[in-house]
């Protein structure tokens, strides 16, 4: 877990790092597959791009549609954030055994940050620089 939590942190998000969908490239969207990464990653991403850009669009089809909300509701819990917008639909998905493409749901869930956010992040960082200081004593 806490290999998860540096890789983000010393992550550099580049123009169009959040991935590109039929609307274009969005700087804070976060496209999420329940097989690809571990759950906290996309936890700690999207408090990054929050810290960034004061939302983020979290976005997945089909599966991924329960990791979107558990990663949602986190934040949401542990008070870092704010829901905006949710919006649902289904899209048209093309595979290479069908001749017919097949309709997958898809979720977009735009979270604000909260007034704490700043305040809760800068303690997150001094719990983790104390206890760094901690191990090496």
């Amino acid at each position: 877990m806490e290999e998860v939590t540096e890789a983000v942190n010393n992550m550099s998000i580049s123009e169009g790092a959040a991935g590109a969908g039929a609307e274009g490239h969005k700087k804070n969207r976060i496209q999420v597959s329940n097989t690809k990464k571990p759950l906290f990653f996309y936890v700690n991403l999207a408090k990054r791009y929050m810290q960034l850009h004061d939302e983020v669009e979290l976005s997945a089809l089909g599966m991924a549609i329960a990791t979107v909300v558990t990663v949602a509701e986190i934040l949401k819990n542990n008070g870092l954030a704010v829901e905006k917008k949710i919006m649902t639909s289904t899209v048209d998905v093309k595979d290479d055994n069908r001749t017919r493409p097949i309709q997958k749901a898809k979720i977009e869930i735009i979270l604000g940050k909260t007034d704490k956010f700043d305040e809760l992040m800068a303690a997150a960082a001094e719990e983790r620089e104390a206890a760094a200081a901690e191990e090496q004593s």
